[in-house]
């Protein structure tokens, strides 16, 4: 695991790598109603939901030709 730190040179916001890539997954799956808010009793349920939506997203990503909800 790579701890990334902000470069104490740069002035106002600097998106960091590695920490824009979790939190554009942590907006993705956002988009998902059920994964908003903490529903599940069980951790084996959460962690269910969070395949489906990622699962969702991937398919939608291998089938370019399909519209996504959110742009049209």
């Amino acid at each position: 695991m790579d701890i990334v730190e902000r470069n104490p040179a740069d002035k106002g916001f600097v998106p960091q790598p590695k920490r824009w890539v979790v939190e554009q997954t942590y907006g993705i799956l956002m988009f998902h109603r059920r994964l908003v808010r903490d529903y599940e009793h069980l951790p084996s349920s959460s962690e269910s939901r969070v395949y489906w939506a990622m699962t969702d997203v991937m398919s939608r990503r291998l089938t370019p030709s399909t519209p996504s909800w959110r742009w049209t």
